[in-house]
């Protein structure tokens, strides 16, 4: 696995860039999944300010309105750690302040290494609870941690750079498996009791957190878990910058050390099935009326004149199946040509990728009937609001392309296959908060 820097070519493809830093033609050690408790730093209330008033949403959530926002509402909010260029200062700059938070006492570290186990709710009802922990890096060819999106290096080299100058995790990636045992009563257990820290975020949702120390239940746990394949639900580009930096120590001869796993959340599906929602595109510089009639020549066309009745015509219609938006109608595709779907295809994918909404949305329409170029002036996206897509298609003059969600067995299918689905697919939640908990890698 390269080591990721500067030098690094730049026009690197992103399947060849994510095939070598996952590490798919590495050799197997025959290591499971493991999950390792730690020494995990908090805010301490106290001196930071409430907690909803410091931590935030994963890092790549946040737009620039909304970094601002966040910089606004407190001196010690984790976005001054996690986006300092969103204050106009430095990664290094970074790394000292979370240095001088902990000295200051806004940031304490635990006394005993632990597993922390994380629930979101809306409303009393439990949406998520899973464990906090350093994961064990294993090379994709090991087939224990599944990524199911290519990454690109400009992402990497960004959050290396941050990690590094932290010497920290600041949030973790979150991850799926298939659980139903021990592990999986070690949370229910934990969640029984009174919480470490409860609060209700500005994203409508009940923050809570535990800390598990009986390393009786760590035992538990990672005898429950050694077997087990863990799917990258979010988080992949931080995922590969934990193995560019592993690799980094690697080649500088540390040996093992805390490089060698980085901070998860592990969610068991079958207790907690996750929310996956669409990824919506905008395409600004195509206008309604021609994106339909050019999609006239490969799929029926069916017109509605009210939104509503035509997501729900969407969501009903059978795959693959989008719905365009942006004039004054809205018009649903269905049933591709039979010949033209085969043709505009990648052949060296399996036939479950090529039934992939996104698959024929990428191929069929967007580069064959539209010749749009994937890049990101050309196609902006929108997570999970299809209202919200179709609205900034009509302030562009653009076109909006709302999808159906993927289903979570056929993302766990293909990626158990080696294969990605295409990018942007997957919008999983809900996602961990960041600042809950982070993770020195370095001692102090």
């Amino acid at each position: 696995m390269p080591r990721v820097d500067d030098d690094l070519p730049s026009g690197l493809p992103p399947e060849e860039f994510s095939a070598r830093i996952f590490g798919t033609a590495e050799p197997r050690t025959g290591r499971g999944l493991e999950l390792s408790p730690f020494r995990g730093v908090r805010f301490v209330p106290g001196v930071a300010g409430g907690l909803a008033s410091v931590t935030m949403p994963p890092y790549d959530l946040i737009d620039d309105a909304a970094a601002v926002r966040l910089l606004a509402g407190g001196g010690y909010n984790i976005v001054r750690l996690n986006l300092p260029r969103a204050a106009g200062e430095s990664y290094a700059t970074a790394g000292e302040r979370l240095r001088r938070w902990l000295d200051e006492g806004a940031l304490a570290i635990d006394r005993d290494p632990a597993l922390y186990v994380y629930e979101a709710s809306r409303d009393g009802t439990v949406l998520q609870r899973g464990l906090i922990g350093a994961v064990g890096l294993r090379a994709e060819s090991e087939r224990v941690v599944l990524p199911h999106e290519d990454v690109f290096p400009g992402p990497v080299r960004d959050r290396l750079a941050l990690m590094t100058a932290a010497d920290a995790n600041l949030e973790p990636i979150f991850l799926l498996y298939g659980g139903g045992g021990d592990a999986a009563g070690a949370v229910d257990d934990a969640a029984a009791e009174e919480p470490l820290m409860e609060f209700r975020a500005d994203d409508g949702l009940t923050h809570r957190l535990w800390r598990v120390t009986d390393p009786a239940v760590h035992a538990r746990v990672a005898a429950d878990l050694h077997g087990k394949q863990a799917l990258i639900a979010d988080g992949h580009h931080r995922y590969a910058t934990y193995r560019a930096l592993q690799a980094r120590h690697h080649a500088a001869g540390d040996g093992p050390g805390p490089w060698d796993s980085g901070l998860a959340l592990l969610v068991d599906s079958t207790r907690y099935p996750p929310h996956l929602g669409a990824i919506h595109r905008v395409l600004p510089d195509l206008r309604p009326g021609d994106a339909v009639e050019r999609a006239r020549k490969v799929f029926r066309v069916t017109g509605f004149p009210d939104e509503g009745d035509a997501l729900e015509a969407l969501a009903a219609a059978s795959s693959p199946a989008f719905l365009l938006g942006g004039g004054d109608a809205l018009h649903l595709l269905t049933d591709p040509d039979a010949d033209a779907l085969p043709r505009s295809m990648p052949s060296e994918h399996s036939a479950r990728w090529q039934r992939l909404d996104t698959a024929v949305l990428d191929h069929l329409l967007i580069g064959d009937v539209w010749n749009v170029p994937e890049t990101e002036d050309a196609i902006e996206v929108v997570h999970d609001d299809p209202s919200a897509a179709v609205a900034r298609a009509r302030r562009t003059g653009g076109t909006a392309v709302i999808l159906n969600p993927l289903k979570v067995g056929d993302v766990l299918a293909v990626a158990a296959g080696g294969e990605r689905v295409p990018r942007k697919s997957t919008s999983f939640g809900p996602k961990p908060r960041t600042g809950l908990v982070l993770r020195l890698l370095g001692k102090r």
